[in-house]
């Protein structure tokens, strides 16, 4: 079935991300149960800053929706740029699109992450699910270990492709949980493990937002020479404070976002 509409392409979303993800869906339950209702945050996006396939390109179907562009972010470090989009109605989840910054690579990561786009038919980038219609390309389990050795994210987007990264639970709508420590203990006592780097908690009050994940799944991936369990997605929690003008701080905080990234890191498992 064609996927022409925003919320048909958000409810497929969040399918392919369970399915690639069960720990998500499990964690999600155990919210349900306890009477929470859950809300998503925001839902995050990564890809290449190429022409072809950059943030204006997965941006697309959302700005056709309604979603309208908010603010950018940069990550040294990790070598990325980003951009949010929020959208109108205050219920939908916000949008962020992240892209590795090719040129700040060496030439072979460049030029293995070109071979991968060029194979990137023009007839899929005008699908209006093109951003989570998984892996437009083939690729060996030799070439995702050549990426993951000078970047993880590139490697991800290598095995994965187009499909959510992760999604967030938004902390201040959980009436059971005090806070988003409050939810890290749940979530281990649970038997979840949650990202460490730079603290189970990233952020502050001082900068109007706390967020945590858990360390991703593991999923097995059909690469062109067999299959291999590789790092999959993460679940997010995010708790929002007010600003000095009494509004919730809808943006977000690069150095608490560095470290989230992380998240999908082999290393870390």
């Amino acid at each position: 079935m064609s996927i022409t509409t925003l919320p048909d392409l958000l409810d497929k979303m969040w399918k392919d991300y369970t399915s690639m993800n069960p720990q998500a869906l499990k964690i999600y339950n155990l919210f349900i149960e306890r009477g929470d209702r859950v809300v998503n945050d925001h839902i995050a996006l990564r890809t290449f800053n190429h022409a072809k396939v950059g943030i204006d390109a997965l941006s697309r179907s959302f700005l056709q929706g309604g979603y309208e562009y908010q603010q950018d972010y940069h990550f040294t470090e990790k070598k990325l740029y980003a951009k949010h989009f929020q959208h109108p109605d205050e219920h939908m989840p916000k949008i962020f699109i992240s892209e590795l910054k090719l040129e700040e690579f060496d030439d072979e990561l460049q030029s293995i992450v070109n071979e991968l786009i060029e194979q990137v038919p023009e007839s899929a980038l005008q699908q209006y699910d093109f951003c989570s219609n998984g892996r437009p390309w083939q690729v060996d389990f030799n070439t995702y270990e050549k990426l993951r050795a000078k970047s993880e994210y590139a490697a991800w987007m290598s095995a994965h492709g187009y499909r959510p990264n992760h999604f967030t639970v938004f902390v201040n709508e959980l009436n059971s949980f005090a806070d988003i420590r409050d939810v890290n203990a749940f979530i281990k006592q649970n038997g979840f493990k949650l990202n460490d780097s730079g603290g189970e908690v990233k952020g502050s009050k001082d900068v109007y937002l706390e967020q945590s994940s858990t360390l991703a799944d593991s999923v097995e991936v059909d690469f062109s020479d067999g299959k291999h369990i590789v790092p999959s997605c993460y679940y997010e929690f995010a708790q929002r404070y007010p600003t000095p003008e009494g509004q919730l701080y809808q943006g977000f905080v690069a150095k608490s976002a560095d470290k989230i990234f992380e998240s999908t890191d082999k290393g870390q498992k």
